[in-house]
């Protein structure tokens, strides 16, 4: 097995810690701006280059069972055996905070309008899924052969899902390892446009910001993915940001009116 690990410009030592207590591993080194999608290519590119027999995507926040890498490996050789399709096998995390499903697999609603996924829970057998996400996924070289490293038009959210979608569209067989192979605390959204505690133009910002849905990510994405009504799906997210915020104000601009009326009666 090899290991390679993206440190992009930490600052806490772990790429030295990392080489003084692991020097078999192979630390690339970043500036800072890399986000995920950047680190993964760089990691990618220099595994792509070897040829190896199978590639594995973990994230630094994930923290995987003993016999997790068993299982994704395991489940990889069962669904090779009946299964001629390049395999990507996908590996369940649960939050411990919650007891759920943190990250892992989803399916995609078919329909005119096929925008909505749905997270797909661990059974106790594989099970085909349409995306995933990239926290812990086993991928086959047929696979790479195929599709190449991500896509460098993401910065940090989406490749993932893209990445996904385009083994199906090539082929491939997308499917979601049996049970959870670690635990993954699910983002909270704390300082990122979802967090409400922020100033509306603060989360409108962090919205369009490589963390949110940059609007040219989030059109070739729709574009690619959404089928003929991607328009609409583009938009709606934007859309629907400024809609909850207009209801949300609502309530108090028909109160100061209230009170003002009242004021006037007196």
């Amino acid at each position: 097995m090899t290991i390679i690990l993206v440190d992009d410009g930490s600052s806490d030592g772990t790429a030295q810690a990392v080489a003084d207590q692991f020097p078999g591993v192979r630390v690339l080194a970043g500036d800072g701006s890399l986000y995920w999608v950047g680190g993964m290519r760089k990691a990618m590119a220099v595994a792509i280059a070897e040829a190896f027999d199978l590639y594995l995507w973990l994230n630094d926040d994930t923290r995987l069972f003993s016999e997790s890498i068993a299982r994704l490996t395991h489940t990889m050789s069962q669904l090779q055996q009946c299964d001629d399709r390049p395999i990507i096998v996908v590996g369940s995390t649960l939050d411990p905070n919650t007891g759920e499903v943190s990250y892992g697999g989803f399916t995609r609603d078919v329909g005119p309008i096929a925008n909505r996924l749905r997270r797909v829970a661990p059974s106790d057998h594989a099970i085909e899924c349409d995306t995933m996400n990239g926290n812990c996924v086993l991928i086959a070289l047929s696979v790479v052969e195929r599709l190449g490293n991500l896509d460098h038009r993401f910065t940090h959210s989406m490749a993932d899902l893209d990445y996904g979608f385009r083994a199906k569209r090539a082929g491939c067989l997308v499917s979601l390892a049996p049970g959870y192979v670690g635990q993954c605390v699910q983002n909270s959204g704390d300082g990122l446009w979802e967090d409400k505690k922020l100033p509306t133009i603060a989360r409108w910002k962090k919205l369009l910001g490589p963390k949110g849905l940059p609007p040219s990510e989030w059109l070739w994405c729709t574009k690619r993915h959404g089928g003929r009504f991607w328009p609409l799906i583009w938009i709606s997210p934007y859309l629907r940001f400024w809609m909850k915020d207009f209801i949300a104000r609502l309530p108090v601009a028909l109160r100061k009116t209230h009170d003002k009326a009242r004021g006037a009666v007196r």
